[in-house]
């Protein structure tokens, strides 16, 4: 298993300059807000991602860091209609184009299709792929067809009770009746 240091620390500008592809994985427990998301918390699951960087031409004319990244992890959800846990392939394919500043984001991010990060020495592309996972999460994992059967009804035994109680006002309406 490939040790999680060179993607904590990646230096995005010289990734994208040396345009060579980066694959690698991660246990689930390095990830620990996407663990919350599995039923069993960390289990032994584990986080296949692929990065490869590139230098394109911004609007401007000047070339600018890209990484196209691709992540992976198949670990158990709870099924919304039995719930049990279901098996759940979770990924994602994005691409992030990187800017010099948080000022330069700002400014380009409401006339831009593509996802802005900003350049760093230090970036952590494990944190982002983690990211990336949260949001590819299902909202309503399901089975295909649930295991076991399913309680599809609900009876409150105290509702039949409730129905046969004296009404109080039924008796006020008799009483507005005039007598012939």
């Amino acid at each position: 298993m490939a040790t999680s240091l060179p993607y904590r620390k990646l230096s995005v500008g010289a990734f994208a300059l040396q345009a060579s592809p980066l694959q690698g994985q991660a246990p689930l427990a390095q990830m620990p807000r996407l663990a919350d998301e599995a039923v069993h918390g960390v289990d032994d699951s584990v986080v296949q991602f692929q990065a490869q960087g590139s230098m394109r031409n911004g609007a401007g004319g000047q070339a600018q860091p890209w990484i196209q990244l691709q992540g992976s992890v198949d670990m158990a959800l709870v099924c919304q209609r039995c719930l049990e846990p279901v098996s759940t392939l979770v990924q994602f394919d994005r691409e992030f184009r990187f800017v010099e500043s948080e000022d330069v984001a700002l400014a380009e991010d409401e006339d831009c299709d593509e996802d802005l990060l900003v350049c760093s020495t230090q970036f952590d592309l494990l944190e982002l792929v983690e990211d990336e996972l949260l949001m590819a999460l299902p909202v309503s994992p399901k089975h295909e067809t649930c295991p076991g059967e399913l309680k599809l009804s609900a009876a409150d035994s105290d509702f039949e009770v409730a129905n046969e109680r004296p009404k109080p006002f039924a008796k006020l309406a008799q009483l507005k009746i005039p007598k012939s």
